[in-house]
Order: structure tokens, then sequence, then C-alpha cells
């Protein structure tokens, strides 16, 4: 059996709160896309007057400065959207999105996200409370990288990624390349494989064979 628009919508944390009416009312403004992996989703810089939620897979954000140097702001998944603040500012994109892997969303124009916002303030209080979130994260971001050194600031990094395994540990389960987590610190990759080591060879950090790495409560003590 397909899955209808409404199915997909349904799905999505912040449509969950739409009445019965107002989903349908939306189901025909919706369309779903898939992004190869590095694809672009929005682009740093310009303007859209889209709202787009990933459905599957996972996307970085990151900005560029005139000198092409990146630096990762956040990863997002499947529930997470992007494009709101573009919306409601009209202004450019902060920041470039792209795809990691390959990557479906959901695409929702300007008219009918507003739409959605003014007819349901449970939505629009979710929507705020996304925006809250995210302001909360570049809070920590800033003062991550104005009051820890790099030490401090690779196993805050390391922290926000890892979830906890069915044993209480926390475990980060997919490989981050030394290159990302320089990029998301403000460091040099030479730097970070420095660091990365030392907290090994301490038993702040242990790799496993596939690639997943477990975090050793001292850790905290760094962050």
């Amino acid at each position: 059996m397909s899955i209808t628009n409404m199915d997909l919508l349904r799905r999505v944390p912040l449509f969950s709160l739409l009445t019965a009416a107002q989903a349908e009312a939306i189901t025909h403004a919706v369309v779903k896309r898939r992004y190869k992996r590095g694809e672009a989703i929005v682009e740093q810089g310009c303007k859209s007057d889209t709202l787009y939620i990933l459905l599957t897979g996972r996307a970085r954000v990151f900005a560029t400065d005139s000198r092409g140097r990146e630096v990762i702001i956040a990863a997002l998944q499947p529930g997470d959207y992007i494009g709101e603040m573009s919306i409601i500012d009209n202004e450019a994109h902060s920041a470039t999105v792209r795809a990691e892997v390959q990557t479906d969303a959901l695409t929702l124009g300007r008219g009918e996200f507003a739409h959605c916002l003014a007819n349901n303030s449970s939505m629009a209080f979710m929507a705020m409370r996304g925006l809250v979130k995210r302001l909360r994260q570049a809070d920590r971001k800033i003062e991550s990288l104005a009051l820890l050194d790099v030490y401090g600031r690779v196993a805050r990094a390391l922290l926000d990624f890892a979830e906890a395994d069915a044993g209480g540990r926390q475990v980060i389960r997919e490989k981050i390349s030394r290159q990302d987590l320089a990029k998301m610190v403000g460091a040099s990759r030479e730097m970070v494989s420095r660091v990365m080591k030392d907290l090994g060879e301490r038993g702040f950090i242990e790799a496993l064979p596939d690639g997943s790495t477990v975090l050793k409560s001292p850790l905290h003590s760094l962050a």
C-alpha cells in the first residue's frame, strides 16, 4: 500500500497537532523530495519560501566565511525542519544544509506554513520551541568556543552526539571524521586527532571495532 501525504504529515511531530481538517487542507500542498548524499537542501546567503521537514536520512548545517572556512553548526535527524527562520523574517539563509546521506524531506510553501501557524496555536508553540532549542544550542556553542579549551570543546561535541545504549553507556554509534569534528569545535584536524588519541590513551573514550565510540564518565569533567 502506498504512503499518502497525510500519512507522511502525521509522522512529523511539528504537524502532529493539526486537526484532521487542517491536515487535510495542506495535504495537497506538501511535496516529497529526495536529496542525494552531498546535495544542498538550502544554501547560505540564498532566500527561499519553503519549509523542509526531514523524513529520513541525515543532514549537516554549516556556515562558510569569505575565505572558504567552514564551521559545522548542527546535525539534523528525521523530524527536524529547516527554513522556518527565512520564512518568518524573509531574510536569506544564515547557513547551508547539506544531506549527509540520501535524505527524504517534505516541503511546504510559506503561505501554507503561515496559515498553519495562524490557525493552530499548539503548532505555533511547537515551532517556537524549536526556535528556542536552536537558540540555546547556539548559546551553548558560543559558550564552548569562548570558555573551553580544545579538550573541553571536543568533549562537549562528543557528549552532544552520544546516545544511551541498553546498558546505560553513552555511545556514539557512527564514526565521526576528525575533519568534521574539527569544524565543529573550531580547531585544526591535526589538533583534534591529537586530542582524540590522548582521550583514548587516558581512558576517557573507547573506540570499538564497529566504528562506534563509548564515552566514559570522566569525560564530563572536561566539558
